[in-house]
Parts: C-alpha cells; sequence; structure tokens
C-alpha cells in the first residue's frame, strides 16, 4: 500500500476534526486555568490521533463488506478500488487500537480514572459508528454523535489531562466546556451531514437511514446552513461570558468564506466536487478559532 493510499484509507484530510479540538482544549486550559501538562497532552494527541484513524479504517473496512451494492463496493470504496488486502486493513486497526489502548491506560495512571470512563467512551462511540447491526453511520443520529464525541470529548479530555491537579468536576464546569466546544461540534457535525446529503442515494441502495432519509435533502441543507451561522455567534459570544479571549473575535473574518463555501454546497451536492467545500469549512473554521483563542491564551 502506497503513502497516499494510506493516507486516503484513514481519510487524513478530515483529521482536523481532531486535531483542532485538541488544541482549543489545550488553549483554554492555559487561558482558564492556567495550566498544561506537556507530556500527558502529547501522549493524549497520540493516542487520539492513532483511534481517530482506527475509526476511518474501520469504517471503510465494514462498508466494504457490508455493502450491497457490487458497483460501491468495488469502484468506490478505496478497499475495491485500490485492491488494498483487507486483512492488511484489519491489522492495522488491532495494532492502532492496541497503541492507542496502551497510551491510554497509562494516562489513566497519571491523571485517575475520569480519564479511563471517559476514554471508554470515545472508544464505543468509534466502533460503533460503522460496526454491529445497526452502527451509528447508518441511523439518523449519526451527525449528533460524532459532533459530541470529536467535538465536546476531545475538548473535554485535552481540558482535563492539562489540568486535572486543579480540575473541579461540576455542572457548571462541564456547561463551559460544551459552550467552548459548540462551535467545532457544529462544524464537524455539518462534516457529516453533508456527507450523507451528498451520499444520499448511495446509502438508500445499501438500508442505511441516515437523517438524510427522514427529513430530505431541503431541510438538511436548511440546517447545514443554520449550524454554520449558529457556530460563528457562538465564537462571537464567548469572550463576552469570560469563557475565552478576545482575539477569538478575529474568527468572524472567515465569515466570506464560510459564505462562499456554503453557496457552493448548496448550488450542487457530489461527493467528488462539492464536499470539499463542508471540509474547507471545518478546517478554516476549527482553524481560525483554535489559533486565535491560542493567541489570546498566550498573551
Amino acid at each position: 500500500m502506497s503513502v497516499a493510499t494510506f493516507l486516503e484509507l484513514v481519510e487524513i484530510k478530515a483529521k482536523s476534526a481532531s486535531v483542532l479540538p485538541f488544541i482549543l482544549g489545550l488553549s483554554y486550559s492555559i487561558y482558564y486555568y492556567h495550566s498544561i501538562n506537556w507530556l500527558v497532552s502529547i501522549a493524549f494527541f497520540v493516542a487520539m490521533f492513532m483511534f481517530n484513524m482506527v475509526v476511518d479504517m474501520l469504517d471503510n473496512y465494514n462498508d466494504y463488506y457490508h455493502a450491497d451494492s457490487q458497483v460501491y463496493q468495488q469502484k468506490t470504496n478505496i478497499i475495491g478500488r485500490e485492491n488494498i488486502s483487507p486483512k492488511l486493513v484489519r491489522n492495522l486497526i488491532i495494532v492502532f487500537t492496541v497503541i492507542s489502548a496502551l497510551i491510554g491506560l497509562w494516562l489513566v495512571y497519571k491523571a485517575g480514572l475520569a480519564v479511563l470512563w471517559m476514554g471508554v467512551f470515545c472508544f464505543f462511540i468509534g466502533y460503533a459508528y460503522s460496526s454491529g447491526p445497526l452502527p451509528i453511520s447508518s441511523l439518523p443520529f449519526g451527525e449528533l454523535a460524532s459532533g459530541f464525541t470529536m467535538g465536546f470529548m476531545i475538548v473535554l479530555l485535552s481540558v482535563y489531562l492539562n489540568s486535572y491537579q486543579v480540575f473541579n468536576w461540576s455542572l457548571l464546569t462541564l456547561a463551559k466546556i460544551f459552550l467552548l466546544a459548540l462551535p467545532d461540534e457544529l462544524w464537524i457535525s455539518n462534516l457529516m451531514l453533508a456527507n450523507n446529503i451528498c451520499d444520499a442515494q448511495e446509502d438508500e441502495d445499501n438500508h442505511r437511514k441516515t437523517i438524510i432519509h427522514f427529513i430530505g435533502k431541503k431541510w438538511a441543507l436548511k440546517f447545514f446552513v443554520i449550524k454554520n451561522i449558529l457556530a460563528l455567534l457562538v465564537v462571537l459570544i464567548l469572550p463576552w461570558l469570560k469563557l475565552a479571549p478576545m482575539t477569538v473575535m478575529l474568527t468572524i473574518l472567515i465569515a466570506p468564506i464560510i459564505y462562499k463555501q456554503t453557496h457552493i454546497f448548496l448550488a450542487e451536492q457530489v461527493k467528488t466536487k462539492t464536499f470539499i467545500c463542508a471540509v474547507k469549512i471545518l478546517l478554516m473554521g476549527s482553524l481560525i478559532y483554535a489559533l486565535t483563542y491560542l493567541i489570546g491564551a498566550l498573551i
């Protein structure tokens, strides 16, 4: 397997959905708790990144084996299209999972049992996303699961691991972190929503009933727009709630980019042509939000 094929197998282009929430959580810990644990933070990043690759490999692996459409299996799915050995993919999934889990156990040893329960939840969602008789990706709440797990849980873990010595578990603390992570949650869930919009007919052919099956493309596109607007509004509110430095207000400068990419996607929903619009919105939105937050936290 070539490097390019491997990177496509693990969907490297979408890794901003995990990397940037990690940076956001790190930034919040610096800003709010004045705390950072470099070794623990780096270890968590490695474990998180590897398991994120596991989830995407497993998604492709299960889609390949469970596909009802031969055209999809052999011409669309990367395993069939690039003639990758399914056994090799399975072995990579096992190895990456074991390494991620071992690092996770070390993090539990360093920062306490809270890491174990959060990690178990993330592992469960990661595997249930595309495995089992009713995988989450084929159900109408896939957007909610992906947005919450990658948007909120990664931020929460990043905050906790960098400030566990002073971290206070309470509903107020969780509410603050949830609000902090909400823009990323919305952009990440929109990425899956855009994917499901583009794959609507393909999903129907393979008997996957995503949210598009229930609300239709018209309403799905409306929600896509609403969530992009809401994400920017939340970013602008955070400084006034004392949950972010004023520098995050600069995130509004990417509004024209988000508008342009949204307009392109609304005009045509084709996986090979316009799904990249959702990727760009997630990348630019989460990147500028995380960087302006980090700069404000450091100064």
